[in-house]
This record gives C-alpha cells, sequence and structure tokens, in this order.
C-alpha cells in the first residue's frame, strides 16, 4: 500500500527529468487525475509531470508511459530487460486471451481500441461480437511478430520472455492473493489509457458493495460458521485448493474453510486410507464447492462427483443431505470459455454474493456464477448475441443489493 501521496520514483526519475535546460527540480508534482494503489499488493504507480511509471512487482519490469503532448514522446525509448516505455493515451492493442479477464478492458469502455486478439475462445460476448463483425483479428500466438503493429500487447503471464517484443504488457491480476486486490488491477489498466478517474470510480464502487455485502454476512455468521471445502479430482487424486483469494472469498461470506490444521492436502483414490481420511473430513463439512476440471462442463453432473469420491452411504455428509455441492462454471461461453476467468475478476462482490446465498440462504437471489450439482442446475450459455449494449460504451458494474 503507497501513502497518499505522489511519488517520483528517484532512479528513473532522476534520468528522466534531464532537459535541454538542465535537471528540473525535484519539487512535489502537482497533478490531478491520478490513482492510488491501496489494496493491490504486485504493482505500485508513480507520476511525474509529463509521465508515469508503473512497476509490476510479479515479474519485476517497469513500464514508463510518457504522455503523447510532451517532448519526450518523441525522443524516448527503452525496451530492455527491466524497462518499457510507451507513449500514453495507447490507441490501440492486442490480447493473449487465454485465461484473461477481458471484463477490465470492458469497464474502462476501451474494448473499441482493441484490434487483436490470440483466440476466438472468450468468454466476453461484446468481444466475440466484434470479432464475428471484423472488428477485432485473430491472430497466431506462435507468430509473435504479428503483435508489433499494435501500440501494446497485453499478456496474462511473463513467460517465453526471449520471444516478448518491446510493446508487451504483462497484466496478471490473478497473480494477487485476495479478491479486492485482484479487482484494483482496473487502475493499472487506467493508466495506460489516461482513464485514471473512471479506474477510481468503478474500483471505489466494488469495493464499497463488496465491503457491505462482507459486513452484512458477519452479522448473519456471528452464531454459526459454515464450514466450506474448495476441492478438485485430477488423476485419481483429491486435493484441497490453496488458492488464498478463494479462502478469502469464503471468510469474507461468512464461513469457515477446512481446518487448517489438517496437513496433509492431497487423497489418492485407489488408497483405501486416504478414502477413510477423506470421507471422515468431508462429513464435518457443510458446503463442498466442486472445482474439478472438465472439457465440457455442460455435461458433468453430481453422478460424475460421487463416483470419483467413491460414495455408497451419503448419510454421514451433511453437504449432500443438505443440497451444498456447487461449481463455478455457471457462466460459459458456446466456445467453452468460463467466465469465472473474467468477469468475476474485476467484479468480486458478484461472487461474494453468491457465496453469502450459499452458505445463509434466502431464496431470494439468483447466483450469478455458482450452480447446485444436486439440483441439476444447468451452465448458461452465453454467445455473440448476448451483447446487448453498445460496444463503443462502457460496461458498468453490477451492483448487488445490500441490507
Amino acid at each position: 500500500m503507497l501513502p497518499y501521496t505522489v511519488f517520483i520514483m528517484s532512479a528513473l526519475g532522476a534520468l528522466l527529468l534531464r532537459g535541454s535546460e538542465g535537471i528540473m527540480e525535484r519539487a512535489a508534482v502537482k497533478v490531478t487525475n491520478i490513482s492510488r494503489v491501496e489494496d493491490a499488493a504486485y504493482f505500485q504507480l508513480y507520476y511525474g509531470n509529463t509521465f508515469k511509471v508503473i512497476r509490476n512487482l510479479l515479474d519485476g519490469k517497469s513500464y514508463l508511459l510518457i504522455q503523447n503532448t510532451s517532448r519526450m514522446a518523441g525522443r524516448t525509448k527503452y525496451c530492455t530487460a527491466r524497462i518499457k516505455s510507451f507513449v500514453i493515451p495507447v490507441t490501440n492493442y492486442s490480447l493473449d486471451v487465454n485465461y484473461f479477464p477481458v471484463s477490465y478492458f470492458e469497464l474502462l469502455g476501451l474494448l473499441p481500441a482493441m484490434k487483436g486478439m490470440t483466440s476466438d475462445t472468450v468468454a466476453s460476448p461484446c468481444l466475440l461480437k466484434m470479432y464475428n463483425d471484423g472488428q477485432v483479428d485473430r491472430l497466431n500466438k506462435s507468430e509473435p511478430q504479428q503483435f508489433s503493429q499494435y501500440t501494446a500487447h497485453f499478456i496474462g503471464s511473463n513467460t517465453n520472455q526471449q520471444t516478448q517484443l518491446c510493446n508487451y504488457v504483462t497484466y496478471a491480476p490473478m497473480g494477487e492473493q485476495a479478491p479486492l486486490q485482484r479487482a484494483e488491477w482496473i487502475k493499472f489498466l487506467g493508466v495506460f489509457a489516461n482513464m485514471e478517474v473512471r479506474a477510481n470510480q468503478i474500483y471505489d464502487t466494488v469495493k464499497s458493495n463488496y465491503l457491505c455485502l462482507s459486513n452484512a454476512a458477519a452479522n448473519k455468521s456471528q452464531k454459526i460458521h459454515p464450514v466450506v471445502a474448495w476441492m478438485e479430482f485430477n488423476n485419481g487424486v483429491w486435493s484441497f485448493t490453496e488458492d488464498g483469494y478463494k479462502l478469502k472469498f469464503v471468510e469474507d461470506a461468512g464461513g469457515e474453510n477446512i481446518d487448517a490444521s489438517i496437513n496433509k492436502k492431497t487423497y489418492n483414490t485407489s488408497s483405501i486410507d486416504d478414502l477413510e481420511q477423506l470421507h471422515a473430513i468431508l462429513c464435518t463439512v457443510d458446503v463442498v464447492l466442486d472445482e474439478t476440471f472438465t472439457p465440457d462442463p455442460a455435461t458433468y453432473n453430481s453422478t460424475f462427483f460421487l463416483q470419483n469420491l467413491h460414495i455408497e452411504d451419503q448419510t454421514c455428509f451433511g453437504f449432500l443431505s443438505f443440497q451444498n455441492l456447487w461449481r463455478y462454471d455457471k457462466r460459459l461461453s458456446t466456445d467453452l470459455a468460463l467466465d469465472w476467468y473474467d468477469g468475476a475478476v474485476p467484479q468480486p462482490q458478484l461472487v461474494l454474493a453468491d457465496l453469502v446465498e450459499i452458505l445463509f440462504p434466502t431464496g431470494n437471489y439468483e447466483t450469478t456464477y455458482f450452480r447446485n450439482l444436486i439440483k441439476d442446475e444447468p451452465v448458461l450459455r452465453f454467445g455473440p448475441e448476448s451483447c446487448v449494449r453498445d460496444t463503443l460504451t462502457a460496461m458498468e458494474p453490477t451492483i448487488v443489493p445490500c441490507p
């Protein structure tokens, strides 16, 4: 967390403030449209008179963003292993859309500036519509030179550094370990477009709604905290999740994660001892969130879950008796892209609202991302036809009514 003061990054700032008239005074910079990092742990922002610097702490890279109206824009260029420079605002860009949360761009109204993407398997209906209408090109991920025609190419991870061009930007909100930390990465993106005001407004709205829902859930859970297990099955082995943001969701929804003292995280179904231990733990659980991977979520149901757990007598398992077996694959594109990895990231208040309803059901709220396997709730498929808004305008965050 940075203090509420605008800083000039000393080392890089000293280099950039040298002009033909000499070295400018290192006085406090007075700027108005700025963002301050409040919750995110893995990026930092710095402001100068005519430039900004973003430091990505996940990959150690710094991005020098130079205003297009400054003298520096035409004569300064960096492309090293540590620093890259861009002239802003960015006017066009491309995306590596594999597990990439496009919704950040939609919330800022930046979708029209998107001109290329690496796949047509995406969860955003409006991006699919733009692609079908010929407004976005399909790029070959194995030919990185195709991305050089754009001002910036955003990627979700810092792999294959040797093939990265000077316009690559690592945008990795999913590297954060708490829901609001991930949501705040909208400010990272807003800086590239000089849209700090909009980014601040969106994050403030999302954060306020999230905290309101969490506080309301805390009041509901004063007497009891339902026990929740996130778990998945892979190659004959069940495991409990250790993803920090998922555990935080449960806590903020008024629930309790399975006992942290359970140091055994994986259970082989071919071992009788492992199965007995796993069944014993699950007998103490109120809600199970099954995140087992399946090629087509629409075909996955409770039968698969029970078979993989080798459960015959269900009397011990409260989460089955009370029909509390859920998955987060309710929203699915026609090309099988999960909206959990897109829309749920910048808008965690929707996930939290789902979990509050799961833990403390009212019957008055329809979940957005979770579906009930015991009740055979179907997935909701969507495609380009599901885009009902003008793609030239920004998408507004969804505010959940909060008591």
